[in-house]
This record gives C-alpha cells, sequence and structure tokens, in this order.
C-alpha cells in the first residue's frame, strides 16, 4: 500500500502548528517556508533506490504529534545533569542537554567562552551567528522528513570554534525524547571555524514507547579545520529515527566521524561527506547490531566534489533473531576531480535464521584519475573459526561471543574518542550476550 502524503492524511503537522512554536524571527520564518513546502509533500515508498529495502511503506505521519512546549508541558530550563553517559566521556568542554527537540541546558567552560566558543541553543544564538549557518549543509540534501524536521525546528545544539581556538576536551550533546506518540525534531550544528579543531559526542536515547524522531546534523568544516564526531543511538523499543548527518568540508579539513547504533524499531541514517576542496579528507565509521524485530538503515555519500581529496568508510554490522540491516553507499567522484583517493567498505554477519542484511555499494566516477575501491560482504559465522576455538576448550557459546566482538575491534579501535571505547564495546556486548540467554543456542 503506498505511503499516504502529507496534503491528503490527517495529521498534526499543519502550518498553524509549526507557526505557534515561536521563537527568533529568522527561525519562525524558516519554519513557515518549509511548512508550506510540507502541504504539497509526497511520502516516498520502498519502490524509490534511495528507500530500497526500507520500511517506509509504514511510515503515517498520523501517529504522531509535535510535543506539546505549552506551559506547565514543555521541558524545565534546568540542568538535569548529564548522567552516566556524560561521566563516562571523561573530562568535558561544553555539555547541551536536549529534551523533545528544545535545549534545556548549555554550557561551556568559561575560557573557551571567552575564545569565542558558543555552545548554545540555536534558538537564543545572536541571528547574525546561527541565521545564515542553520541549513548551510542540509539544504543540499534535502528529502520529505528534512522538510518536516524544518517546519518544526524549536531549537537544537549549536556549537562554532572561531579560527585558530582548539577545544582540547569533548563537548557532549544528549537527546533524549518522551512521549507516546511525540514526533522530535532534535538538530545539531557544529561549525569549526579556519585550522579549529573540535570533538563532538552526541547521544540518542529515548522511552519504549511509539515516537518518532526527525534529526538533522550538520558538521561545516573551514579550510584546515579539524573535527572528530561520534555520535551513539541506543533509542527505545517504540522509537522510528529518520536522521541526516551532513558534512562540507573546505580546503585541507578533516572529519574522523563515527556512529553507533544499537536501538529503536525502524532507524535510518543518511551520512554525506561533501569534499569541497582540495586536501579535504573523510573518514566514516559504524557499529551497528539489531535484534528482535530491528531494522538499521544507513545511506552513505561519499561526495568528491575538488581534487586531490580522500575518503574512507567502513561499517559493520550484526544482526540476529528477526532484525533486519540494510546498507547502500555511494562514491562519487565528479568532473574534474583528477587524484581522487576513496574507499569504502561494508561488512554484516547474520547470526541466526530470520535475521537479513542488504549492502548495495556503488562508485559514480565521472574523474579518469583516481583509486577508487569498494566491496561488501554478508555472511554467517565462519564455522572454521568456531571449530579452531572448540579445539582450543572455548565453548560454542563463548566462541560466538568472542568473534563478535573481534568482528567489530578494528572499528573500535578507531573511535574518535577513545575514553567511550569501553563503555560502547559493554553495550555492544550486551546486545551479544542476548545470543545465548540460557544454553549454547539460547531460547528465542
Amino acid at each position: 500500500m503506498p505511503a499516504p502524503d502529507v496534503a491528503t492524511s490527517g495529521h498534526a503537522f499543519t502550518p498553524d502548528a509549526a507557526a505557534a512554536l515561536g521563537g527568533p524571527s529568522w527561525l519562525s520564518r524558516r519554519r513557515i517556508e518549509a511548512a508550506e513546502k510540507l502541504a504539497a509533500v509526497a511520502w516516498p515508498t520502498s519502490r524509490e533506490e534511495i528507500w530500497r529495502y526500507s520500511r517506509v511503506d509504514k511510515f503515517d505521519p498520523g501517529r504522531y504529534s509535535p510535543p506539546d512546549y505549552g506551559e506547565g508541558s514543555g521541558p524545565a530550563r534546568q540542568a538535569p545533569g548529564g548522567g552516566p553517559f556524560a561521566a563516562e566521556a571523561g573530562d568535558r568542554a561544553g555539555l547541551v542537554v536536549v529534551r523533545n527537540g528544545r535545549v534545556v541546558h548549555a554550557e561551556v567552560e568559561p575560557g573557551l567562552a571567552a575564545a569565542g566558543v558558543v555552545v548554545a541553543d540555536l534558538a537564543d544564538v545572536d541571528p547574525g551567528l546561527a541565521a545564515e549557518r542553520i541549513g548551510a549543509c542540509s539544504d543540499a540534501s534535502p528529502d520529505p522528513f528534512t522538510v518536516l524536521h524544518d517546519a518544526f525546528l524549536a531549537g537544537g545544539a549549536f556549537i562554532l570554534v572561531p579560527d585558530g581556538v582548539v577545544v582540547e576536551a569533548p563537548i557532549v550533546v544528549l537527546h533524549w525524547t518522551e512521549g507516546d506518540g511525540v514526533a522530535g525534531f532534535p538538530h545539531t550544528f557544529v561549525g569549526a571555524g579556519a585550522s579549529a579543531e573540535v570533538a563532538v559526542v552526541e547521544r540518542y536515547a529515548s522511552t519504549d514507547q511509539e515516537m518518532l524522531v526527525d534529526a538533522v546534523v550538520e558538521l561545516d568544516l573551514a579550510e584546515n579545520a579539524h573535527v572528530r564526531y561520534l555520535a551513539v543511538q541506543e533509542h527505545g523499543t517504540g522509537t522510528w529515527q529518520v536522521a541526516l548527518q551532513r558534512a562540507h568540508l573546505g580546503r585541507d579539513a578533516t572529519l574522523r566521524s563515527s556512529a553507533v547504533a544499537l536501538g529503536g524499531d525502524y532507524a535510518r541514517l543518511r551520512s554525506e561527506s561533501l569534499l569541497a576542496a582540495e586536501g579535504a579528507e573523510s573518514d566514516l565509521l559504524a557499529v551497528y547490531y539489531g535484534d528482535g524485530d530491528q531494522m538499521l538503515d544507513f545511506r552513505t555519500l561519499q561526495d568528491h566534489a575538488a581534487p586531490h581529496t580522500r575518503s574512507d568508510l567502513l561499517f559493520k554490522g550484526a544482526v540476529e533473531d528477526r532484525a533486519r540491516s540494510v546498507y547502500s553507499g555511494l562514491i562519487r567522484v565528479r568532473p574534474g576531480a583528477q587524484k581522487v583517493d576513496a574507499h569504502q567498505s561494508n561488512r554484516n554477519l547474520v547470526l541466526s535464521e530470520g535475521a537479513g542484511a542488504e549492502s548495495i555499494p556503488n562508485l559514480a566516477i565521472e574523474a579518469d584519475d583516481v583509486r577508487c575501491t569498494h566491496a561488501s560482504a554478508v555472511g554467517p559465522i565462519d564455522d572454521d573459526a568456531l571449530y579452531y576455538l572448540a579445539t582450543r576448550g572455548v565453548s560454542p557459546d563463548d566462541a560466538e561471543r568472542l568473534i563478535v566482538l573481534g568482528f567489530f575491534e578494528d572499528v573500535f579501535g578507531r573511535l574518535p574518542l577513545p575514553s567511550l571505547e569501553a563503555p560502547l564495546r559493554r553495550s555492544v556486548n550486551e546486545k551479544v550476550g542476548h545470543l545465548h540467554p540460557s544454553d549454547p543456542r539460547g531460547a528465542r
């Protein structure tokens, strides 16, 4: 059955609802423009290549509504603390806490603030800083969900590091969504000026209620900027996530971006890097693990628009029970982008009957002096590896866990924030532990 379109379906995402969110005039104008576009948007279907194998046909906007930010019902503007995740991240330069898409707390070290570093709610930032930056990356890659996001964008994390400033400790952003039938629209903007350096860690989490998280992350790197970025997705079992992460890289800029995806019912991430000038480099990493009836869906783009640019992608995942994963990636080399070095690899373990993984790497090369490779693999655990461990006295359940954890090890070793390697390994280990809850083959 085709997905309903916004123009004809009964739902709460109306222009009046968008206008009622208030906020600064520039943000209200952006919302109203998007809400007007939304009235004519038709939701995509799985017949479209970019949505192939997805669950988008099951999406019904009528099941969700924007959060009520009215007096007495919205999040209190108080500091709720960073929680265990922020503590595990270690020393931090700043903290942003976001509830249902709105910032409830933001802080930055005084010395960094004096140097011009901004860590704040985008709705509270001087319009001269925010108005031209919000959408600078995401507007270049719209889809129906980014239009919906823009129509109901009420606030979000805004991080700006001026030219030449080096932020030693990471800035932590915590996103929390709650409420049955709620649609949250988290937005994060990270801007790194010329020769600036910053690390940003985000965690997305939610209750087990049925909800929609429509997220956008923009990473804007000026000349010779260096950004490390890690996103950890641990949503509850009822969450549908549709997220865009898009980076624009200037001359000699470097991005080290990683994603860990463990939660959600259907969780989709579109991860894109535009290497817009010579010398830009982008590394994209991901670890994902699905169980139960989860679907984890990844679409990536390594877009080389300039010569002498480099990108490398490594996504590794595992699925068990009835879970499914989808990976579809494209390396694009535009005309004139000579001397490009680009690589893409996706590898998947299917751990039980009923689970499945799709892997579709692609190349679109319009230059003739490049070095580009892609590779993918989908399969079960190697029987020879199990046999090898069995001959050394390792039980079948421990052997399978060891092999799965070892499968992810090279990605964990390259995460941009070493302090989180151990807790993230522990989170994956907990998922792997579900393989054998009581006996060597487990009770499903």
